[in-house]
């Protein structure tokens, strides 16, 4: 896999993962979540963690890997 295909793969798992976030945020303000008890609360975080799982480490990856080809760049 080239680099631009991999750095596209990332910025959209990247995407993803904020989307995945601002979910979680969104049901855990809803009325139906408040219905559903601890299942929502349970529902809402599993939203924001996988979320948070997604995004921190693929914007860490893509920082090393643009830093990497700055470094090349300007040598």
């Amino acid at each position: 896999m080239s680099d631009t295909m991999l750095i596209r793969v990332l910025k959209i798992t990247m995407f993803i993962g904020i989307t995945l976030i601002l979910l979680g945020v969104y049901l855990h303000n809803s009325r139906y979540m408040e219905t559903l008890g601890v299942k929502g609360i349970l529902v809402s975080a599993g939203c924001v963690a996988v979320g948070m799982a997604l995004s921190l480490p693929t914007k860490m990856y893509l920082t090393f890997v643009l830093m990497k080809r700055e470094n090349e760049h300007s040598s």
